[in-house]
């Protein structure tokens, strides 16, 4: 059934223990073998796939209920007030403006016609202090390597010559004078696995060549840092820097952009904290930091002399983690109680204004804007209520309807429920479980359980179409907020890292227990799904309990859990992971995990799609296709083992919705056909 891969022996030695790596081989994304097998193993998915009857009925129902009108927040930029728009199945969102004289729109930018196959997309858009000039990044082939196109914005044309080799980078303008970006020297061999090590902080003048573009921080240092960044404030007084060797913690300089001849001041010279700032008044900064506060709090400090002893307390950390936001002459503290947003409204001094009522439970962003801006905007959604936009009124806390989207789908038919269930450890783990109203809990409702733990992320409510065809079709969609993840501060966090990881795998192996155990599902119509670092959660909760779910959906994953930190910027994970090279204990932790390293024979694991991207250059697809050749190798019974290996796509930003669409068509379908499902669960209406 499987193309044959073939095994090549390579021996690593790690104290004194060697690893075989029989495929090797397929890390060479650059080789013809690579692109052969590729080419291979998705002509035996697709087959498969194909025989699927209803796989066309999802698509077209995805594609039914994407089809809806979606606008982006605007925001005020010189003349013109700028908005995104999707008119339902775009591939990608539109750029418009309209002048502050008139309500007439404009369009300003489609990234639609970027690239004839929709996969050059836009990132970053920034603009001048007087907004006539704009500068715009764009993703080829889903690559995190970035171009800076700089237009004149009257005209939409370009006045000089495209930046190159940009990566992991925001744009920053200082006046009207040019602006300051991020990237690496670019590697030799492959630009889309070769290790990326130091970052580097460039000032780009306009009208002056890339070439002679001044290097700020970065290119000298002695330590290397992998993740550099540079903003200015909002009034051009100062250049605020960031350091970091993890995507954990981070250094923190300003420079004082007044100043002739200015150095760069320290404000934290170690990476033991997350800091930055998020304002600044003349000399006054405000710093949002979980240096001794590991939920955040909110400091002042004067940039004369910044460094902590200096600090004072403006707000002070809470039981709940903070994520801070300003405009208007305000700040706006969300809190996340129980992966769910509370927004309270502070004046500059530190005094609580008010507590901004929600329209519910769920997720809520925004309150940003400029300080002179008079009126702010904020989106809210859960997983059954897809996101509107909301105009804000700063001074009396009022709000109204700006946006709500014309969708196909019936909210008032679904219900999301928190619940706590206890991890292994005895540790009370927080849950949501959404699903269509009245579902019988017989075990045989079809669930996608979902997870991430890692990296300090949270995931709150929100609303997806994917999930919400699934739950049409009587699915359950269940996400627990498992250790590693940032819902509840930085101790949460390092619970689920290095020595720690596998209370993750503990964390989501009970969640799933949970939801057999109160009959939401059973192991035959239980799905585990996560991406990314998820990928690894699902890859390493399958090798270490194969009997758990019926199938397996780990995307994009970190699989490889002796050679990440070869591979482009993995060696920043080590935070979270730690590295085969660290110590003995350290390299027996993660080949005790590692989901490659532990495939074993004759065991039945549970039917897998794995799915990654060739141009995948964040976690190289290298991962995803050793996992796949061991489960493929040493999978017994009838589940099938498949890798669909998007073309032309990269870790997932930018994704044209075409193609997320057809992806989670196969994803569902497979996930209905293991689950024993010869017809939907629940008929489409036609």
């Amino acid at each position: 059934m499987y193309p044959k891969t073939k095994k090549i022996p390579v021996i690593d030695t790690y104290f004194n223990t060697e690893i075989t790596d029989n495929y090797r081989w397929l890390e060479d994304d650059k080789s013809p073998e690579t692109a052969a097998w590729v080419k291979a193993q998705n002509n035996v998915t697709f087959n498969y796939l194909n025989q699927i009857n209803y796989r066309t009925q999802l698509k077209s129902r995805l594609s039914e209920l994407w089809n809806y009108e979606k606008i982006g927040s605007p925001s005020k930029e010189g003349d013109y007030t700028y908005f995104s728009k999707n008119n339902g199945l775009q591939n990608h969102a539109v750029i418009y403006r309209k002048h502050n004289n008139t309500a007439v729109e404009e369009l300003f930018l489609d990234p639609n016609t970027f690239s004839k196959d929709g996969t050059t997309s836009l990132g970053t858009l920034s603009f001048s202090e007087n907004g006539k000039i704009a500068a715009y990044s764009i993703s080829e082939g889903g690559s995190d390597w970035r171009k800076i196109i700089i237009i004149n914005t009257t005209t939409k044309q370009p006045i000089e010559t495209t930046l190159v080799d940009v990566k992991f980078s925001g744009i920053s303008w200082y006046k009207n004078e040019g602006f300051y970006y991020s990237s690496y020297t670019k590697p030799t061999g492959s630009q889309l696995s070769a290790k990326t090590d130091q970052h580097i902080l460039y000032y780009h003048k306009l009208g002056t060549s890339q070439k002679n573009d001044l290097v700020i921080f970065g290119k000298t240092d002695a330590e290397k840092h992998r993740y550099i960044g540079g903003y200015v404030t909002e009034d051009n007084a100062y250049l605020v820097i960031t350091a970091a060797i993890s995507t954990s913690g981070n250094k923190l300089f300003i420079k004082d952009l007044s100043a002739k001849n200015a150095t760069i001041t320290p404000i934290i010279n170690t990476v033991n904290s997350d800091t930055y700032v998020a304002k600044n008044i003349g000399s006054k900064l405000y710093l949002v930091t979980n240096l001794n506060a590991p939920n955040k709090k909110v400091v002042t400090v004067n940039a004369a002399n910044p460094t902590p002893e200096n600090w004072v307390n403006c707000i002070p950390e809470t039981e709940n983690v903070l994520t801070l936001t300003s405009g208007a002459n305000y700040f706006f503290a969300n809190y996340m109680v129980n992966a769910v947003s509370k927004v309270l409204q502070y004046n500059f001094n530190g005094d609580l204004i008010r507590e901004i009522t929600l329209p519910g439970l769920g997720t809520v962003s925004g309150f940003s804007g400029k300080t002179k801006a008079t009126e702010l905007y904020f989106s809210f959604t859960n997983y059954n209520t897809p996101a509107s936009l909301y105009k804000f009124n700063p001074k009396n806390g009022t709000y109204k309807i700006y946006w709500q989207p014309k969708i196909n789908f019936n909210n008032n038919n679904y219900t999301s429920k928190q619940v706590f269930y206890i991890a292994k450890d005895g540790t009370k783990i927080p849950m949501i479980i959404t699903h269509k109203k009245g579902i019988q809990l017989n075990g045989k409702n079809p669930t996608i359980l979902y997870g991430y733990g890692g990296f300090n992320v949270s995931l709150t409510p929100t609303f997806s179409i994917t999930n919400a065809v699934w739950m049409e079709q009587g699915g359950v969609y269940a996400v627990p907020n498992l250790r590693g993840g940032g819902e509840f501060g930085k101790k949460w966090h390092n619970a689920g890292t290095k020595l720690q990881k596998q209370n993750v795998f503990n964390d989501f192996i009970a969640a799933a227990e949970y939801l057999i155990n109160n009959n939401y599902t059973s192991s035959n119509y239980l799905a585990l799904k996560g991406g990314s670092n998820g990928g690894l959660l699902v890859g390493a909760v399958i090798t270490q309990k194969p009997t758990l779910a019926k199938v397996a959906l780990p995307a994009v994953g970190v699989l490889d859990m002796l050679r990440y930190h070869t591979f482009t910027a993995g060696a920043g994970w080590a935070y979270d992971y730690g590295t085969a090279n660290d110590s003995l204990e350290m390299f027996k932790y993660l080949k005790n995990y590692s989901p490659v390293h532990n495939v074993k024979k004759d065991t039945a694991y549970p039917a897998t799609l794995i799915t990654t991207a060739d141009h995948d250059d964040r976690v190289v697809p290298a991962h995803s296709f050793k996992f796949a050749a061991e489960l493929q190798d040493k999978q017994t019974g009838k589940n099938p083992t498949l890798i669909r290996i998007e073309t032309n796509a990269g870790h997932g930003a930018g994704t044209p919705v075409a193609k997320t669409i057809e992806q989670f068509a196969d994803i569902f379908s497979f996930t209905l056909f293991n689950m024993n499902f010869t017809e939907l669960p629940h008929k489409l209406k036609k």
